[in-house]
């Protein structure tokens, strides 16, 4: 699946949750994948202050490979397009994602993604920002 498909689907399952299409037209499905005031850490959900600024990405992992260690600023929803995700935090809690699950992921903790699966692991990533924010911070973990 191309870039533009993934981002379109992810845009689409969004806009098309039952919230926003009570009715749809017949040969139309929608379904909710998630609704939530926290991140899977459970802590609530602030947007940040300033000129809203929505970034879209597909983050694409390797067999075997991680992401290495890191935090987001802003809140991110992400859902797995294929392969298998494993997420630990570095307080060693850790959560599988596999294809079509979706995340609110953790804002201002540490954390690494790794492939646990044996194909590519494709994540649609969506950041809610504001202009001039940095997404995503690298770290050195010990």
């Amino acid at each position: 699946m191309t870039f533009k498909a993934t981002f379109m689907l992810a845009v689409l399952l969004t806009v098309w949750s039952p919230a926003y299409c009570l009715d749809p037209a017949p040969g139309v499905r929608s379904t909710l994948g998630l609704r939530t005031d926290s991140s899977w850490d459970g802590k609530q959900i602030e947007y940040p202050k300033g000129q809203a600024e929505v970034t879209g990405m597909l983050i694409e992992v390797d067999p075997g490979q991680e992401t290495g260690w890191h935090r987001h600023s802003v809140p991110s929803f992400a859902m797995v397009i294929e392969g298998e995700l494993e997420v630990t935090l570095q307080d060693g809690r850790k959560k599988l994602l596999k294809a079509g699950d979706l995340l609110a992921e953790v804002v201002d903790v540490t954390h690494t993604g790794r492939n646990v699966g044996s194909g590519v692991v494709k994540l649609v990533v969506f950041y809610a920002g504001a202009k001039g924010m940095t997404l995503t911070e690298k770290l050195e973990v010990k």
